[in-house]
């Protein structure tokens, strides 16, 4: 599987000045990319809506090198559901975890810390060099999964015990574990999409492959998708058997797209101040705002 790369994990965020401060102000990460968009998706990156939202890539370097986060945002939700699909996030930093621990009033002895972001998502924070090293996702019936991930994804797992399951990326080492917990997984509407880079012709046959596959798995089949001034790529969005989806890109031209904007932080503060300028000429303010789009149910 080498010539397939873990990418990036997409986070719905609601509050994004919040978001923003925490993963970049407080964790240390890097804003690599930031990108506006006046519409939805046609891939549903930023979910099922057709608003006005926002894609800010950011991590402790590039994707070519890293896994990072993917922070989309839809400018008239203030918050998400959370679900019990996201077991966990594990970030290493030395550095960011001394920060949390000063900013939470925490036990300055830790190693570890448990906590949630801005927008409820799970993270253990450790001591380490500054990755994005873990994503840990709940299923139901883990040989389900299993079946799929490694039958028509290809992907090697090594089974830790008869609930859970880790797949490693050699090339930065990032890690993926499948954790049965036996219920149905709820993905309410803070879902997050995990996304994958792999030459065009294996993204061909992975569609083939899966499209005729019994119930749905196939969210997306294959679909261009452009970024204004920037390259254009071709994706196709999955679903595995608990309804988990999972982007798979062609790396030949994802590779352009991905390389980190030297003005991706003067972007997004940009867009920051536009969005606060925004909400205070909206009647009634960003609450009116939320009254109109209460906490996704």
């Amino acid at each position: 599987m080498s010539a397939t790369r873990a990418l990036h994990f997409c986070l719905k965020i609601g509050n994004r000045p919040k978001s923003i401060r925490f993963y970049r102000d407080i964790l240390g990460m890097t804003v690599l990319r930031h990108e506006e968009f006046d519409e939805g998706c046609a891939a549903t990156c930023n979910g099922p809506y057709q608003n006005a939202w926002s894609k800010t890539m950011i991590g402790y370097g590039p994707e070519n090198d890293n896994f990072i986060l993917e922070l989309t945002y839809n400018y008239p939700i203030p918050s998400y559901k959370i679900g019990n699909d996201i077991r966990n996030l594990v970030i290493e930093s030395t550095e960011g975890l001394e920060k949390i621990k000063q900013e939470y009033g925490l036990n300055s002895g830790k190693d570890e810390v448990c906590l949630e972001d801005p927008d409820g998502y799970p993270l253990i924070i450790r001591r380490g060099e500054n990755r994005l090293s873990q994503v840990s996702l709940n299923v139901k019936n883990l040989a389900n999964s299993l079946n799929f991930w490694e039958n028509y994804l290809a992907f090697k797992s090594t089974q830790v015990d008869g609930k859970s399951a880790s797949i490693k990326f050699d090339h930065t080492g990032f890690i993926l574990n499948l954790v049965e917990i036996g219920q149905t997984i709820d993905h309410a509407k803070g879902w997050g999409r995990i996304a994958f880079a792999a030459p065009l012709a294996r993204v061909i046959r992975i569609n083939e492959s899966v499209k005729n596959l019994p119930g749905k798995h196939i969210l997306h089949p294959l679909v261009e998708l452009g970024t204004p001034g920037k390259a254009t790529v071709t994706v196709v969005i999955l679903l595995d058997s608990d309804g988990y989806e999972i982007c798979f890109v062609g790396d030949e031209n994802y590779k352009e797209l991905s390389k980190p904007d030297a003005n991706a932080n003067e972007l997004l503060e940009k867009a920051l101040a536009e969005e606060s300028e925004i909400w205070e000429k909206k009647k009634g303010g960003r609450s009116s705002i939320a009254e109109k789009f209460p906490t996704e149910v």
